[in-house]
């Protein structure tokens, strides 16, 4: 008997409960920004490899390379070019050193990666004028940073909730309707507007990048609102 009052009580407040859902009046509407962001730290990403000698004498075929440069008379040369290029030593960091398959029956060939932290774009110019590019095998621009990040992030997703409000009112209005009380607030996931640059740059200078001179960042808030008469 018990267990017979208990599930008529639970199907009376599943009845209640839908009954309120019904009789609610409310609109739900998606409100998007998106905001700029002037980068104050860029890490440019460069990845030396070893190489032959042979390979840049344009005669001699694969199985003839012989004479390998060593990983560690590349990477000097990168860092005399670097500061040559006004980078200071403390912003170069060592990402990782592997080893890459050249070819069946052919030797291992070292590489190691680098970040590079800077604070300007054309730094980039800079450094792509003075780097020897025989032992790079790719340079490009990684992760965006600003201090203020946190300031921005929260700028955004006001600005999403305003143009959410905005754009329920006026659906609203043209019914005849009010803007009521705010019933509920879901952040959805904001995301980069574009991802950052992946390509080679070994043969351009930073003014290919300008696309990717700022952070851009969008968010959106879904909105639930009340309808008053």
């Amino acid at each position: 008997m018990k267990q017979k009052v208990l599930l008529l009580t639970i199907c009376l407040l599943a009845i209640l409960s839908l009954q309120a859902q019904t009789n609610e009046r409310y609109i739900e509407v998606t409100g998007t920004s998106e905001i700029e962001i002037v980068p104050d730290k860029i890490h440019y990403l460069i990845e030396i490899r070893e190489y032959f000698e042979e390979e840049f004498d344009g005669k001699s075929k694969p199985e003839e390379y012989r004479t390998k440069v060593p990983l560690s008379e590349i990477e000097q040369g990168l860092r005399e070019a670097l500061a040559n290029a006004d980078i200071p030593q403390n912003a170069i960091r060592t990402q990782e050193i592997g080893d890459y398959w050249r070819q069946q029956g052919q030797d291992f060939l070292v590489s190691k990666k680098f970040d590079i932290t800077l604070t300007d774009f054309n730094q980039i110019n800079e450094i792509i004028k003075h780097i020897d590019t025989k032992g790079i095998h790719t340079m490009r621009i990684g992760e965006l940073e600003n201090k203020d990040m946190l300031a921005y992030h929260q700028k955004g997703k006001i600005e999403a909730l305003k143009a959410a409000q905005k754009k329920a009112t006026y659906l609203v209005e043209a019914l005849g309707k009010k803007l009521g009380d705010v019933i509920r607030i879901v952040e959805e996931g904001s995301s980069n507007a574009f991802p950052f640059a992946q390509s080679n740059v070994l043969s351009s200078g930073a003014a290919s990048f300008d696309n990717f001179r700022t952070i851009k960042k969008s968010y959106s808030m879904q909105v639930r609102f009340e309808i008053i008469d």
